[in-house]
C-alpha cells in the first residue's frame, strides 16, 4: 500500500506554492476591484497576492489574475480516483470477445441531451475518425453504432434506444451551467429505470470534461468518463460490462 506524498505547487522553486488563478467579479474596473481580488486571493490561502493582470469585461465586471504562495499542502495518499477495473482491448480482441460472447453486434446509441448542442466528444467516441489516432466504435466490425446528434430530448432517446434494442447508451454532456450536465444526467437514468423492466435496463454511461468520475452511483449511471476518455476505454469497458452480465 502505498503511504502518499505530501506535495505543494510548484511555480519558481520546488515546494515554492506559487499558483495562478483567474476570476471574474460582477464590479466595474477600479482600485476597489483590485483591492477586493487580492482580498479574495488572500483569503482562498494565497499568501503574499499579486495582482498581475484586470482588465474590464463590459462595464459591470472585471476579469483577474492573481499569483501568489498557496499555505495548503496535498497529500497523496488522500486522492481518491476511479480506477480502470478491466482490460484495455484492441479492436480485434473487441470484436473476437463480443462475436464469442453475444453472438451478434453489440448495440450503442449516443447523443448529447437536453440543450447541449457540443458533438464534438460524442462524435469522438462514436465517429469512424475516433480521437488521439484512437479509432471511433463505428470502425469496430460487431458494435452497431447509432449517434443521434445534438439537443435530443430524453424521450426520444429512451424510445430511440427501446427500437434499436440498444445494450448501451452513451451520453455527452459539455454545458455545464447551474449543473445541467447533472440535472440532464439524472433525468435522463430515472427515465430508463422507469421506461425498462429491472435488470433489464442498457448500461448507461455519461461523459464530459466536467463530471466527477467518482459520482456514477450518484447520477444513476453504470459509468462516468471524463477528460482524456478515447474510443478504445470505452470500447473496453461495454465489453468488460455487457459481456459480463449476458454470461
Amino acid at each position: 500500500m502505498s503511504t502518499g506524498r505530501v506535495v505543494r505547487p510548484y511555480g519558481d522553486t520546488t515546494g515554492d506554492g506559487m499558483v495562478q488563478m483567474s476570476f471574474t467579479l460582477p464590479l466595474p474596473h477600479d482600485k476597489v476591484t483590485e483591492g477586493a481580488a487580492l482580498q479574495l486571493a488572500a483569503k482562498m490561502g494565497l499568501q503574499p497576492a499579486m495582482l498581475v493582470h484586470a482588465a474590464a469585461m463590459g462595464p459591470e465586471h472585471t476579469f483577474c489574475v492573481v499569483y501568489g504562495s498557496s499555505s495548503h499542502l496535498v497529500d497523496t495518499a488522500d486522492v481518491e480516483i476511479v480506477e480502470r477495473d478491466y482490460p484495455l482491448l484492441s479492436p480485434r480482441e473487441v470484436n473476437t470477445a463480443i462475436k464469442e460472447r453475444l453472438r451478434r453486434p453489440l448495440v450503442v446509441v449516443g447523443a448529447c441531451i437536453g440543450t447541449d448542442a457540443h458533438t464534438v466528444g460524442i462524435d469522438a467516441i462514436l465517429n469512424i475518425k475516433g480521437f488521439a489516432g484512437d479509432k471511433g466504435l463505428e470502425y469496430y466490425s460487431e458494435i452497431a453504432v447509432v449517434n443521434l446528434g445534438a439537443q435530443v430530448l430524453v424521450p426520444e432517446l429512451v424510445e430511440r434506444a427501446r427500437d434499436e434494442g440498444a445494450d448501451a447508451v452513451l451520453v455527452s454532456q459539455v454545458v455545464t451551467q447551474r449543473d445541467a450536465h447533472l440535472h440532464n444526467t439524472r433525468e435522463m437514468s430515472a427515465a430508463f429505470r422507469e421506461a425498462y423492466p429491472a435488470g433489464r435496463v442498457p448500461v448507461l454511461v455519461a461523459g464530459g470534461p466536467r463530471f466527477d468520475e467518482r459520482s456514477a452511483a450518484e447520477l444513476g449511471v453504470d459509468r462516468i468518463f471524463g477528460r482524456g476518455t478515447t474510443p478504445g476505454d470505452v470500447a473496453s469497458y461495454l465489453v468488460h460490462s455487457i459481456t459480463g452480465r449476458s454470461s
